[in-house]
């Protein structure tokens, strides 16, 4: 078993920047491909970023790939998910998931974080 943990959210104007983090405890972090997906109110769960164990290989949406960049330190047992240009549209609550396989946008794996909200202001 792994345990996640997202932290880094909060309140940011259109067009600012936030970096998210997802720290991992218990089973080896380094056999895990990680995704971030993301929840807005009302909405469907999506996928946004992933990374395969290694970290030599990532996977965006579509509406990621040009402004978020998801990287990891398996010496930190750490992910991040740096998020440029922000829009209110990218309003949601962010998690972090373990398992599965990083460029599947669904299949998530069975390791789920509590989630960080992310407001982005107009």
């Amino acid at each position: 078993q792994v345990q996640l943990a997202e932290s880094g959210g909060g309140l940011v104007q259109t067009g600012g920047s936030l970096r998210l983090s997802c720290v991992a405890s218990g089973r080896t972090f380094s056999d895990y491909a990680v995704r971030w997906f993301r929840q807005a109110p009302g909405k469907e769960r999506e996928f946004v970023a992933g990374i395969i164990w290694s970290g030599v290989s990532t996977f965006y949406s579509s509406f990621a790939k040009d402004r978020f960049r998801i990287s990891r330190d398996n010496a930190k047992n750490t992910v991040y998910l740096q998020m440029n240009s922000l829009k209110p549209e990218d309003t949601a609550v962010y998690y972090c998931n373990a398992g599965g396989e990083y460029n599947k946008e669904n299949f998530p794996g069975n390791h789920w974080g509590q989630g960080t909200q992310v407001t982005v202001s107009s």
